[in-house]
This record gives C-alpha cells, sequence and structure tokens, in this order.
C-alpha cells in the first residue's frame, strides 16, 4: 500500500500547509518519462520515512492552478514544505539518496 497522498487544489492547504510534519510534493504528470522513473522512488521514499514526513503527489494537467501558484516550468519538480512554508525545491530527475539527504534537514 502506498503512503502517498495525491493532492489537488482543494486538498493543498490541509494536507501541505497546515501539516505538522515536513511535506514532500512531486509535481508530476502521466505523460512525463522522468516522472514514471521518479514515482517508484518517491513512493520508496514515502515508506522508508512513513510517520516522518507526508508525501504527496500533484498531476499538474488536472491541477494546472497549484503548479502556476508554484511556478512550476518542468516537472517533475519536487517541493519541500515545512511549517507551511518551501523550504527546498528541485526539478528533474535525481537519485534517492540525494532526495532523501534533502529531505533529511526538515526531519
Amino acid at each position: 500500500m502506498s503512503n502517498v497522498v495525491d493532492v489537488t487544489q482543494d486538498t493543498f492547504k490541509s494536507t501541505v500547509i497546515d501539516s505538522d510534519k515536513p511535506v514532500v510534493v512531486d509535481f508530476w504528470a502521466e505523460w512525463c518519462g522522468p516522472c514514471k522513473k521518479l514515482s517508484p522512488m518517491i513512493e520508496e521514499i514515502a515508506d522508508d520515512l512513513d510517520g516522518q514526513v507526508t508525501v504527496a503527489k500533484v498531476d499538474v494537467d488536472n491541477e494546472r492552478t497549484l503548479g502556476a501558484m508554484f511556478q512550476i516550468m518542468s516537472i517533475p519538480s519536487v517541493l519541500i514544505f515545512k511549517n507551511g512554508e518551501k523550504v527546498d525545491e528541485f526539478a528533474g530527475l535525481r537519485p534517492k539518496a540525494e532526495i532523501i539527504d534533502r529531505i533529511k534537514p526538515y526531519l
């Protein structure tokens, strides 16, 4: 079972902004090749850090407003939030270890 939460414009505030844990948000699209390669790593990170972080996904084709709000220009883009504020972000496919290293300072 996946620990990744699909987020929409309606659930973004409650899931990401109001979270008492750090939140990793993967902005992706179904047609994006690198997104498909990142997705299993995002699922593994959600399992590895279960209880420590919330891991969410935003489909930019369905949630264009969220993509625009965070100025997502390329996908995949991963944003890390803590206490409702964006604290880190990166675009493109990265190794799982690098992603975890980027999350660790916010745990």
